[in-house]
């Protein structure tokens, strides 16, 4: 029962602010890279064609490595956004129905993380030199910010894709999607420990990733709740935030083409009151011959005492850690 009524309340809150979200998202003001041209409606219906049935995306990244399996729900076509500004993007996705039209089935692993599990577990020696200030560990550093090792997720909602006019084909990876999502695993990860945990997670959100061949757009709003099996972690419910833009074309020192930002805070599901604020800011250096960037994250998570009860909460004092991550972006 006690999940139960932490479901219904994270799902009337969703819903009473999802109106509302839309003015926490920035549109593009950059008409030069963000020209409103749809593509021809030729175009757009032998696209759509193409995405009636089943399709399947993945990615590899040392922090987020996923494959999500698309299906319609409907007999029409995935509408197409051409390239439209994400304020555009955001009034079609809200003013269309809030009935699902699309499903994603999503396993994820978070391939980094898992690796300070390993290294704290199987080579405590090395992880521990690792410590460089006090109780700043790099290797701690390096994989914070995620508190799974993997998940499995559904998606119900509405989905549009992106492709540029004079384009032969839509490149792979361009969606934007509202709708509502359910995650569940087995596991938490707190200092790179593995803890035995049943949780589940349930969002509505708002995202898109639009990639072209000479710029990366994506972005995310989301409410929602996390509730958990062990009775030492704190269940929350939660806001989160994201932008990230990548510009070969732009300079390498522009800070609005070639950057992102992204905060995250939860707060406990009884008392309302914060346990966690998560903030991190990220840069990006293009090379537009390679078409890689090499981009690095700087963040930092403020954690409450009462984020975790038992056996798990080791003192009474809120505990600071920062975030670093270097990567590099194709």
């Amino acid at each position: 029962m006690k999940t139960i009524k932490k479901l219904l309340i994270t799902s009337f809150l969703t819903l009473m602010f999802a109106p509302f979200s839309g003015t926490f998202l920035q549109a593009e003001t950059d008409s030069k890279d963000e020209p409103e041209t749809m593509i021809t409606e030729a175009e757009s219906e032998e696209e759509g064609k193409k995405k009636i049935g089943f399709e399947w995306e993945f990615e590899l990244d040392p922090y987020y490595t996923y494959v999500d399996l698309i299906g319609s729900l409907t007999d029409q076509p995935i509408p197409d956004a051409g390239e439209q500004s994400e304020l555009e993007i955001y009034r079609d996705l809200f003013l269309s129905s809030y009935w699902p039209r699309f499903f994603i089935l999503e396993a994820s692993v978070y391939p980094l993380p898992c690796l300070g599990v390993v290294l704290k577990k199987n080579t405590q020696e090395f992880y521990e030199d690792a410590a460089f200030s006090g109780d700043v560990n790099l290797l701690k550093a390096i994989t914070a910010g995620f508190e799974e090792p993997w998940a499995f997720s559904l998606v119900l909602g509405d989905v549009i894709t992106f492709t540029k006019p004079g384009e032969k084909k839509r490149k792979e990876g361009n969606y934007g999607f509202l709708g509502y999502l359910a995650s569940v695993g087995n596991y938490h990860i707190k200092d790179n420990e593995l803890i035995r945990d049943d949780w589940l997670e349930v969002e509505w959100k708002i995202k898109g990733d639009r990639e072209y061949e000479d710029q990366k757009l994506n972005w995310s709003f989301r409410l929602g709740g996390k509730f958990h099996d062990n009775p030492d972690i704190t269940d929350v419910y939660y806001m989160g935030i994201r932008r990230s833009r990548l510009d070969y074309e732009a300079s390498a020192t522009s800070i609005l083409k070639n950057s992102g930002i992204e905060y995250k805070m939860d707060v406990d599901s009884e008392t309302f009151e914060f346990v966690k604020h998560s903030f991190q800011v990220d840069k990006k250096w293009p090379f537009k011959e390679k078409k890689v960037a090499l981009t690095v994250v700087l963040g930092l998570i403020w954690e409450s005492n009462k984020k975790y009860k038992g056996s798990l909460r080791e003192d009474e004092v809120d505990n600071f850690q920062i975030m670093i991550r270097p990567n590099i972006e194709f």
